[in-house]
């Protein structure tokens, strides 16, 4: 019984919601934290470099952090480019998903009464936000790809220093991983939403099938 009332087609879709807007959350913030990469060289344990996808920053005992913007765009590097316009494609898909997502919900009074719309609105949010967490699991997988591959590569000299990753690629690959969640379980509602409405519908079928029966009956009985 407590699992029945607990999940029900209301609660899965706001709880859906509610995680896909975590993630949207956290892919926003990572996309511009310069943690991407990190670097500490053994010659000079003082200073520690950090990359994004939008700047690059030092931080030095004695100075602290400073941080400089990348100059060009057409500049910088093909995976740092590729990434960078890979975030901004899952922000914009995500705000959208999540917009739609939010007008389909049992509840809400826009479009009030029009269930057909409403679970338009559901499918379309689920496909938006599916899409924002591919496109961010994608860039993170793609520069850890690349910095394993510089990482281990024999023809670099064993003193040069070397990229590892970032605290902001493990919250970018958490918050794809939360909005491929919230995108799927949208459709899951849907799914449920459409299974309660043909229980509904045979029921009001079995009701009509035996109101004159019943009403036969009673007349009968009252003769």
């Amino acid at each position: 019984i407590f699992n029945m009332v607990l999940f029900t087609t209301k609660f899965v879709q706001r709880a859906s919601l509610f995680v896909s807007f975590g993630g949207l959350v956290t892919t926003f913030i990572t996309t511009f934290l310069p943690l991407w990469k990190t670097m500490n060289s053994d010659l000079n344990e003082m200073e520690n470099w950090y990359e994004g996808l939008w700047h690059m920053c030092i931080y030095t005992e004695e100075v602290g952090i400073h941080c400089k913007a990348f100059e060009s765009f057409l500049a910088l590097p093909l995976d740092t480019l590729a990434s960078r316009i890979l975030m901004c494609i899952s922000i914009a898909t995500g705000f959208l998903g999540v917009a739609a997502a939010f007008f389909g919900l049992q509840g809400v009074e826009i479009g009030a009464g029009r269930k057909r719309m409403k679970r338009t609105l559901l499918i379309l949010g689920g496909v938006f936000i599916v899409v924002s967490g591919i496109t961010t699991l994608a860039p993170v997988s793609l520069m850890a790809y690349i910095m394993v591959v510089k990482f281990w590569d024999e023809n670099l000299p064993d003193v040069m220093p070397r990229w590892e990753y970032g605290e902001a690629m493990f919250s970018a690959w958490f918050a794809g991983l939360l909005l491929v969640v919230g995108g799927a379980f949208l459709f899951v509602a849907v799914c449920m939403g459409d299974h309660e409405a043909k229980l509904q519908s045979k029921i009001l079928a079995r009701n009509q099938e035996q109101r004159p029966k019943t009403q036969h009956y009673r007349k009968t009985e009252i003769i």
